[in-house]
């Protein structure tokens, strides 16, 4: 039986999956910026847009395991696992993601923050 609640879980996981969005995203704004495209300012625009809404939903993440007493640190990995501890409530779970889950994962969660970004241009 766990001992980290079910309903934290998603808090937890986005703590580790927003930074890696974050950080593909920064570095897409800047191949766009240096790269030969002849109108920029459109995709910047959008990969803006995602960063923000990226952005404030970590804060708000972050935020909430501050105030739930809650923190996630990245232990140890190899080419195939990445493994987390999730701390919350006195507790320690380890828990080992694929790399491959990691990588789908932010992969879906930049095309809904891309798609976000485009409806709201």
């Amino acid at each position: 039986m766990p001992l980290i609640p079910a309903e934290s879980l998603p808090f937890f996981e986005k703590v580790i999956y927003l930074p890696m969005v974050l950080i593909i995203l920064e570095r897409d704004r800047e191949n766009v910026e240096k790269g030969p495209f002849k109108l920029k300012r459109p995709y910047v625009a959008i990969i803006e847009h995602a960063l923000k809404e990226a952005r404030k939903e970590l804060n708000d993440t972050k935020q909430y395991l501050k105030e739930h007493n809650m923190k996630v640190i990245r232990g140890n990995h190899d080419d195939t696992f990445t493994e987390y501890v999730f701390f919350h409530g006195g507790y320690e779970e380890h828990r080992r993601y694929l790399n491959v889950r990691l990588r789908n994962r932010v992969e879906e969660l930049l095309e809904l923050y891309l798609s976000i970004a485009k409806q709201a241009n």
